[in-house]
């Protein structure tokens, strides 16, 4: 028993005590880390960095991009219609070049007649009532307003 003590205070035993021990330490600070340390390692990180800026920097453009195609949709449409318009109007001209067409365009319009016609206007009496009652205070003769004051006025005193 006295070897084993004296080997217990021998230089080689406490160093390898003191060697074990460190190792101990070590390998404990070791697994606290690993098990503190995020998963979001120094590329991750910059790779995710580069992902933001790339996005940033391209959301502007493709705004742009999409904004500058609705418009060309918008004028396409309307480059449609004008050559729709354009055809009607062409057709049109193409009618009033007919003589025929040009004169029937006349007499309706114009109520012209042809020499030895009589021309006849009908005009419907519930129509030229409400004409007359549509009109307002401006749209008629100055002499309907003075009598229209003079009534009511008479009437207001009765």
């Amino acid at each position: 028993m006295a070897a084993k003590d004296r080997d217990r205070f021998s230089t080689a035993t406490r160093l390898r005590v003191l060697g074990e021990q460190t190792a101990a330490r070590v390998y404990r600070s070791q697994t606290k880390r690993q098990a503190r340390r995020s998963r979001l390692t120094g590329r991750a990180a910059l790779l995710a960095l580069v992902l933001c800026t790339l996005i940033v920097a391209l959301a502007y453009p493709m705004r742009q991009y999409v904004s500058q195609r609705a418009d060309i949709a918008d004028l396409e449409r309307e480059k449609a219609e004008a050559t729709r318009r354009v055809e009607q109007l062409r057709d049109l001209k193409a009618r009033w070049q007919d003589d025929a067409y040009a004169e029937q365009q006349i007499r309706e319009r114009l109520h012209y007649v042809m020499p030895g016609e009589t021309g006849f206007i009908v005009i419907d009496p519930d129509a030229v009532k409400k004409a007359r009652a549509d009109l307002g205070a401006a749209d008629r003769p100055w002499y309907s307003n003075v009598w229209d004051g003079v009534d009511k006025s008479d009437a207001s005193d009765q």
